[in-house]
């Protein structure tokens, strides 16, 4: 694949895991970093290409993606023959599919409620309160993920990487700011080290 391809990223966030699949992809994309603490993500330029003021962002040859759940399976498609997807399996897609979507949908969330309570509410007491209840989410779902996502398998679908497992790797990374001791999950913290010792991986991680 050519490199038209452009990927809006910040540091802290979930576009890390989009960064990783690129790398694992051995993709060719340019890589643009924004200073959300200097609100470059609400500046008219960015945008007039993700109207939603957020990352990650996706410039294509075919318009801009953005979701990290849909650039992961993106970047798998455009890259089949790296396997970082089931893509042949409709079952198993799903499964991926579901795991991508539960990290999106009540774990980011959860998370978010630390950093992002005024999204949610205007009353200041209100926020603590959310802010409280972040460690006590964050350990329930990564309760789950511990148990029932990962057992006693490699990553997340079993013995092939795939764009689930930096996904989950970016989530996890996330714990000790929401007052969580990765170790509190065995299975979970044993996939951060695996994940984190990958070549494309510490590439992402250098970049970001």
């Amino acid at each position: 694949m050519s490199q038209d391809l452009t990927l809006y990223y910040a540091p802290g966030t979930c576009a890390q895991a989009v960064l990783i699949a690129l790398h694992e992809a051995g993709a060719a994309f340019q890589a643009q970093r924004l200073n959300m603490a200097e609100g470059a993500q609400r500046t008219p330029a960015y945008l007039a290409i993700n109207p939603k003021g957020r990352v990650p962002a996706l410039v294509t040859p075919q318009g801009v993606l953005t979701e990290t759940a849909a650039l992961l399976l993106y970047v798998a498609q455009t890259h089949p023959d790296k396997q970082l997807a089931p893509l042949s399996d409709p079952f198993q897609l799903a499964r991926l599919q579901e795991f991508n979507s539960y990290l999106a949908s009540t774990v980011h969330i959860s998370h978010a409620h630390r950093p992002r309570a005024a999204r949610w509410a205007d009353d200041e007491a209100a926020q603590k309160a959310m802010q409280a209840k972040v460690p006590h989410n964050m350990r329930d779902a990564f309760a789950l993920i511990e148990r029932h996502y990962l057992g006693d398998k490699t990553w997340v679908m079993g013995e092939q990487y795939t764009v689930a497992d930096g996904y989950l790797f970016t989530m996890a990374g996330w714990l000790k700011s929401d007052s969580v001791d990765i170790n509190e999950f065995p299975r979970v913290a044993a996939h951060y080290a695996r994940v984190a010792a990958r070549p494309a991986v510490q590439a992402a991680l250098a970049q970001a």
